[in-house]
């Protein structure tokens, strides 16, 4: 069993930066899948950003070169650094653990306006 917390959720300006942290607990970290989803109003839940175990990234490519996913397995905690925020970027964002099974967080809202 895996619990995922998601933070650093908030309100930004266009063109600004938040940062948003996945903290998990309850197994072993290290050997997860993780990755960072996305659900707007009236949309679909899509993936963001994916890091495997090793470190290897993938991306959505609406967010190539804008965000980063990074991962500090000491600490149980994937991260998500968004970079250049637009508008389009607003949504509710998932942590996702995956392995044999798959978890997901609560979610935590990201509002880009001005």
């Amino acid at each position: 069993q895996v619990q995922l917390r998601e933070s650093g959720g908030g309100l930004e300006q266009p063109g600004g930066s938040l940062r948003l942290s996945c903290a998990a607990s309850g197994s072993i970290f290290s050997t997860y899948i993780m990755g960072w989803y996305r659900q707007a109003p009236g949309k679909q839940r899509e993936l963001v950003a994916a890091i495997t175990s090793g470190g290897s990234t993938n991306y959505a490519d609406s967010v190539k070169g804008r965000f980063t996913i990074s991962r500090d397995n000491a600490k149980s905690t994937v991260y998500l650094q968004m970079n250049s925020l637009k508008p389009d970027d607003t949504a509710v964002y998932y942590c996702n653990a995956a392995s044999v099974r798959v978890y997901w967080g609560q979610g935590t809202q990201v509002t880009v306006s001005s």
